[in-house]
């Protein structure tokens, strides 16, 4: 069973379009993605400097047309299912047969724009905890008033909240793990986006829906959803919920998957793949570069 995986905001670099543009169905899939969300994503892509490319507004569209656009690339139906971190479940989404493409760039366009709004509104941060004891984490968490906002599995943790406390965690650490900032907008996946969540319900009811035509795993909890309307429902509630990619990996594992792609801009899931998933063969879409192995991966795990 082999697997596409879509990544989530911070993966995307200053340039990183630059690797893919020359090849003729990314550009005109990215292209047609482009128009469809009425920014300028390809200026962005391959001109725009990090700052730029992180805002919320930009960023979330961005990476979904880079995913989107990357999956072109592949032979058709080569993958049986497919899994997205956060923002990258609305490419998930699309390349499930959920949402029209048309209707997944409207759809993360607006979610995006909500999320920054939303950030905008108190100044929040995230940091990522390696290592140590996930219920003593848990728990220093809560004592500090932070969220848990992505499980990313092999003893990775992302907390978010106020921008102070989260600075104070930095500075004073945590027993047993390693804590690192984030360069992000906000505190994502948690109760701080409960403002975006209302707004992006509202628009995803005019959208149109069709049931998975292929294997989905939500970042929920993990499971397999096999409703259209679930899918999205599960999308829009996962902006104030914690990511369980953890539980995503467990459960693609325990489906029988052995070929894992990450689509561009990829590395971070296949990195966490390659901790959590044992037995399953990885390529990681960074660049160009390893299109040829995905294929060659892609076709060998039939």
């Amino acid at each position: 069973m082999k697997v596409l995986a879509c990544p989530g905001q911070g993966s995307q670099t200053p340039g990183f379009i630059g690797s893919w543009i020359d090849f003729e169905r990314f550009r005109e899939a990215f292209s047609r993605l482009t128009f469809f969300s009425g920014i300028d994503l390809e200026g962005h892509g391959l001109f725009s400097d990090a700052d730029t490319i992180r805002d919320t507004a930009i960023a979330q569209p961005l990476i979904v047309a880079a995913t989107i656009a990357s999956a072109h690339e592949l032979d058709s139906g080569s993958w049986d299912g497919v899994a997205g971190h956060s923002v990258g479940e609305v490419a998930a989404l699309a390349l499930a047969g959920v949402l029209s493409e048309e209707d997944a760039m409207r759809l993360v366009v607006k979610r995006g724009q909500e999320m920054a709004k939303a950030a905008a509104k108190t100044s929040t941060s995230m940091a990522a905890v390696l290592g140590g004891d996930q219920t003593e984490i848990l728990t220093a968490l809560q004592e500090r008033g932070l969220y848990p906002a992505n499980f990313n599995g092999g003893g990775q943790i992302v907390a978010a909240g106020q921008t102070e406390l989260i600075q104070e965690m930095v500075a004073n650490g945590i027993a047993g793990a390693r804590v690192v900032q984030l360069q992000v907008a906000g505190a994502f996946h948690t109760p701080f986006m409960q403002e975006a969540v209302d707004a992006l319900a509202e628009f995803a009811s005019t959208l149109s829906v069709q049931d998975p035509k292929i294997s989905l795993w939500s970042n929920k909890d993990g499971r397999l959803v096999k409703s259209g309307s679930e899918a999205l429902d599960l999308l829009v509630g996962q902006v104030a919920n914690p990511v369980r990619w953890d539980l995503c990996m467990n459960a693609m594992q325990e489906a029988g998957v052995t070929g894992f792609v990450e689509l561009a801009p990829g590395g971070a899931l296949a990195g966490l793949a390659k901790r959590g998933m044992t037995g399953v063969e990885i390529v990681a879409l960074k660049t160009r570069d390893n299109l040829a192995a995905a294929k060659e991966l892609l076709s060998r795990n039939a």
